[in-house]
């Protein structure tokens, strides 16, 4: 095909197809002259205008989109990674909850075992104190008889009992003074009875003489003991107990030696008068009998005369010696007449001169009434 002189053969590179004519196998399109005028006018028109369409602002608004693009890609690749965090830390949640739920169980069963062990144990305590109540009552009946308590101080295990007798009443009545409130006597318990046994086994020992001088010479802790409780014991509490303890000092003071051991300790005094202040009889009645052997014994008279006559509470003794109970009424009366000697008189600071009485009958006497329960 032969072209005209106003026709030009380009290759075909705009899609509009109002400029198209004719296609050719070589890929070539004939267009009329003034078609390609037109184009290249617009092309020249494109290129003039375009640089002021797209000036610094779009290509700021370009470079702003390409990082807030990159910014997103970051963004996601956070989440991401955080997303995989989370279902880590969610599965170690789980086994947390597992483990937590299995350490409840647990507890909750050792709890139970707890309780059950706790509930045999306070079972087998009471059985225990019982049992010893028992034991000890038996014990504290049997030794009321001097055969009795010749075969136990033959046996050799007389001193062993002791110990632990001292410490049960030690914890017993230090148990006692930890109560914000005043216990109330319960006589009928087993606890109750254990220590009053215990303490009654203890004065029929000191009943027989030769328990007297086992004690006096080889059971100065458990006679420090029944000293120190006694003044531990709240007044009007647990009074059968006091007299118990102070039946058993009594009978060490029959002993010359017991009742110098005894005298020795400076709460001794002390003691008395406060048990001198208690509103029940016996214990009043026994710290008198006590107070006695301090007076009818020389020796030991003149080495607590200094700290007796100073503090000693007359006017309580002169008030027991009124009492309208026959033994406590004789007893202070008894103790006054002892006093007498060392008190002075209302008309002169100087001793009475009393007539030497024969102290000896009485001593004798004394050494008889040994005190039993």
């Amino acid at each position: 095909m032969t072209m005209k002189a106003s026709e030009t053969k380009i290759p075909t590179v705009f899609p509009r197809t109002e400029y198209l004519q004719d296609f050719g196998r070589d890929g070539y399109v004939s267009i009329r002259k003034r078609d390609m005028e037109k184009l290249t006018t617009e092309v020249m028109q494109l290129r003039e205008f375009l640089p002021k369409v797209i000036n610094g602002d779009l290509l700021d608004t370009l470079h702003k989109a390409r990082q807030i693009e990159t910014q997103r890609e970051r963004l996601e690749q956070e989440q991401e990674q955080q997303r995989q965090d989370c279902l880590h830390l969610r599965s170690r949640l789980e086994v947390a909850q597992t483990e937590c739920q299995r350490e409840r169980e647990e507890k909750l069963v050792l709890r139970e075992q707890l309780w059950e062990s706790r509930e045999q144990l306070q079972q087998q305590a009471e059985f225990c104190t019982g049992l010893g109540a028992a034991v000890c009552t038996l014990l504290w009946s049997a030794s009321s008889k001097e055969e009795a308590v010749r075969d136990i101080l033959a046996d050799g295990k007389l001193e062993p009992f002791l110990s632990v007798a001292g410490q049960t009443l030690e914890s017993f009545v230090k148990s006692l003074d930890q109560d914000s409130k005043v216990p109330q006597q319960d006589s009928n318990s087993h606890e109750h009875q254990f220590v009053l046994a215990l303490a009654g086994v203890v004065t029929n020992l000191g009943a027989v003489t030769c328990g007297r001088d086992f004690l006096s010479n080889s059971a100065h802790v458990l006679l420090d003991t029944l000293m120190e409780l006694l003044g531990l014991i709240k007044p009007g509490v647990f009074s059968k107990l006091k007299v118990l303890m102070l039946m058993a000092l009594y009978n060490v003071s029959i002993s010359v030696k017991g009742l110098k051991y005894i005298s020795g300790n400076p709460a001794l005094l002390p003691l008395i008068w406060t048990l001198l202040e208690e509103s029940d009889w016996d214990v009043c009645l026994h710290a008198l009998r006590l107070l006695q052997s301090l007076l009818l014994e020389e020796e030991v008279l003149a080495h607590v005369a200094s700290d007796l006559l100073p503090s000693l509470p007359l006017g309580r003794i002169r008030q027991l010696a009124s009492s309208r109970h026959q033994g406590l009424r004789q007893t202070a009366q008894e103790t006054l007449e002892d006093l007498g000697p060392l008190v002075p008189s209302s008309s002169s600071q100087e001793p009475q001169k009393a007539p030497e009485k024969d102290k000896t009958p009485f001593l004798a006497k004394k050494r008889q009434q040994v005190a039993k329960f």
